[in-house]
């Protein structure tokens, strides 16, 4: 697939550029007392006993006001799932879009899609999981170092679409600092019984000379169907499918009554819900000055099943209307990325020094019917960024930076239910803190120039689009901060958004796009609590949006070629919620500390005339008591999840469930982290679980009782 050069090219020489200034500098003598570039909050690393290392300089205070959190080691090893919408669904305002195993994407405080920004190290994951929830995420947890959950005005920095949120994922492809021993290697391994899965990933960084560092790693997981606590369908589906197999029976179809019977009776194992994954990076960096310059290639591979949804059935264009029956619809997907990632020194003026990341993508995702392809759909992208970052002064600190965005897209096959388009967009964009006192104020803003253009069709339209933040924050004496911020966001519609019309195989659903949408506007208010509050840590998040013109793909309750009609609508919208966490530590006993810690979130979203919209994650808590020593650490938590009855048009209701889980974490060597082991099980009660943000929810439930077992060595 070509690009378009005369559209490409000025931006991402002027991005590139930085990244030669940098190899420029990088290549010039080093001074004796460099130790290679400071950290910043995207910068943190596990250092050789596996501890996270933060040194206080940078933007890494940037995101205190904006109350993003973050998952590290230990309990990514303890929530060690193969999609990234699966790791984080624990954490406060998180949902999860679980479609199948092998594909979920983060829901973050009610929203999905465009309106979260999924990262790698800064740089956009380049795939086309954002445009349809069948589409697996092409990051693997198992070779992270941490996940970051980004809100407030620093998003501003990765896009002014992200109104819910960005997901930054840090591994370690590229390496960021000199190693000071002869070499480092992380493994980890795991095993669990409801889906049969076997994984394991590693990972060796290996210094050459004093300036040169090379990193290898690699990642395997294969898993069976998911074994499921009860009913394939929910009560409402099994309902709606036992009367058919009823009017089947009176119609003198007993063949097809059985069958129907059979679908509604289906219990204890969710069908072709099999996946298998592997992934490889390799990278190296090179140090010089306090500047660094590196690269690295890897390559992510997915296969994966959609559950069926009953009674979809398939009719292709062209040589007739012959219906294909309910064959098995499958997924492989594969992705080749390079990175480059460059810092350059400034010295002591007015800007401390310029990062430049760039990151290349060639995806194809391929969706089969059986045996045939029904679509197979090819993503070529770039995305560049340059980011000046300001020497402090004071209390003021900042960064300032420009980013292009480029992607091709092609969607080919009997089933193509969108034309081949382009995407271009340009955006500056800046992030700006200083403290008054025991006031502190953060202000972002970003400036977007989007470009959508589908030859096929004649389509070809522009949005720009100006987002705004701000965050006032006050320390309390104590160490409590109470805060509000304020945003105002501007979304041009995505070229899914804009181009989708026809039947989709793996979302087995008829989808129709809009030609004609606006640009989606919204205003954000937030007050929040955090830090902490006697022996308490607090974060308290209370939030409301106001949307016009918002982008929303709703049923419609006609079918076309036998399957669901979804079309993407517009529509003045509300947000309201609130989400926190509270962490208490109850008593020492012993060598053994005692922890509670409880977790909540609610969200209710509206269209203008007050009907409720699709797809919002319903009220849940979690509550959980740990213990902690040298040694052990064991943890068991409570997870309710309410009903969620307030439904749009044509959706089901979902109802509510409680998960019970548990866990044990041994440390063979105490106070050491190079070896941690973890025994778990997930819903010990075996029941019935669905979220609703799942497009799939009615025939494809959560996973049922699930023992697990890992292991992570650092040495």
């Amino acid at each position: 697939m070509s690009y378009h050069s005369k559209r490409v090219t000025r931006p991402v020489r002027l991005l590139a550029g930085g990244s030669l200034a940098a190899l420029a500098f990088a290549a010039s003598p080093a001074p004796a007392q460099s130790a290679g570039p400071a950290d910043d909050l995207h910068d943190r690393r596990v250092d050789t006993e596996g501890e996270i290392v933060v040194t206080a300089t940078g933007l890494e205070q940037l995101d205190i006001i904006a109350g993003s959190s973050v998952v590290e080691a230990a309990e990514l090893q303890r929530e060690m799932h193969g999609q990234i919408g699966e790791v984080l669904a624990k954490q406060p305002g998180v949902s999860a879009t679980s479609f199948s195993p092998g594909a979920s994407r983060p829901v973050l405080r009610g929203f999905s899609g465009e309106r979260v920004k999924v990262l790698v190290d800064g740089i956009g994951a380049i795939d086309a999981s954002n445009t349809s929830a069948d589409h697996a995420v092409s990051i693997d947890p198992l070779t992270a170092e941490r996940i970051e959950v980004l809100r407030g005005p620093a998003v501003m920095l990765y896009g002014g679409q992200a109104i819910g949120g960005a997901i930054n994922v840090i591994d370690k492809r590229i390496p960021l600092r000199r190693l000071n021993e002869p070499v480092h290697f992380d493994l980890i391994a795991g095993a669990d019984s409801a889906a049969d899965l076997r994984q394991a990933g590693a990972s060796v960084d290996l210094p050459l000379g004093n300036q040169f560092v090379v990193h290898l790693d690699g990642a395997w997981r294969k898993t069976g169907d998911l074994a499921i606590g009860g009913n394939l369908l929910a009560p409402a589906l099994r309902a709606e499918v036992l009367a058919n197999a009823a009017e089947e029976l009176a119609e003198g179809h007993a063949d097809e009554a059985g069958e129907l019977t059979e679908l509604a009776n289906a219990r204890g194992t969710l069908p072709n819900s099999a996946t298998e994954t592997w992934s490889a990076n390799a990278g190296f960096a090179f140090f010089a000055g306090g500047g660094s310059l590196g690269a690295s290639f890897g390559v992510y591979d997915t296969a994966y099943g959609i559950p069926l949804r009953p009674g979809a059935g398939h009719h292709h264009e062209g040589g007739g209307e012959e219906e294909h029956g309910e064959e098995n619809v499958t997924i492989g997907l594969r992705q080749y990325r390079a990175d480059l990632r460059g810092v350059l020194p400034l010295g002591d003026g007015l800007f401390h020094r310029l990062k430049t990341r760039v990151g290349f993508s060639d995806y194809t995702h391929t969706e089969f019917e059986g045996d045939e392809i029904g679509t197979v759909f090819d993503v070529k992208g770039i995305e560049a960024r340059a980011e000046l970052e300001q020497n402090v002064r004071g209390t003021w600190r900042g960064a300032s930076g420009i980013q292009y965005y480029t992607r091709d897209f092609a969607a080919t096959g009997a089933e193509a239910f969108i034309a081949p388009n382009d995407t271009r967009q340009l955006s500056l964009f800046t992030l700006q803190e200083v403290g008054f006192g025991p006031w502190q104020l953060e202000l972002g803003g970003r400036w977007e120039r989007a470009d959508i253009r589908s030859v096929p069709t004649g389509f070809d339209r522009s949005f720009d689009s100006v987002s705004g933040a701000a965050s006032l924050a006050y320390q309390v004496p104590g160490g409590l901060r109470v805060g509000i911020s304020a945003s105002r966001s501007e979304r041009a519609p995505a070229a899914e958004e804009l181009l989708s019309n026809g039947p989709h195989i793996a979302t087995q659903a008829f989808e129709v796009g809009d030609l004609g949408l606006d640009t989606e506007r919204a205003l954000g208010l937030e007050g929040f609590v955090r830090g902490k509050a006697g022996p308490a840590t607090v974060s308290l998040a209370l939030f409301r949006n106001w949307f016009a013109d918002y982008i929303y793909l709703a049923a419609t309750g006609a079918e076309e070629d036998g399957l669901p009609v979804f079309q993407y609508r517009q529509g003045d919208a509300d947000y309201f919620g609130v989400e926190g966490e509270v962490s208490l530590p109850l008593g020492q006993m012993g060598p053994v500390l005692l922890l509670a810690d409880l977790r909540g979130d609610y969200v209710r979203a509206s269209l203008a005339d007050g009907s409720p919209l699709p797809r919002i994650p319903p009220l849940s808590l979690l509550g959980a008591l740990e213990a902690q020593s040298d040694a052990v650490d064991g943890r068991v938590e409570v997870q309710w999840f309410d009903a969620q009855n307030r439904v749009a048009e044509y959706e089901t209701p979902t109802d509510g469930f409680t998960l019970v889980n548990a866990s044990l974490s041994f440390k063979p060597w105490p106070g050491s982290n190079n070896l941690t082991l973890v025994a778990a099980v997930d819903n010990i009660f075996d029941v019935d679980a669905r979220r609703h943000a799942s497009f799939t929810k009615d025939f494809a439930p959560l996973a049922g009782r699930n023992f697990r077992i890992s292991a992570r060595a650092s040495f």
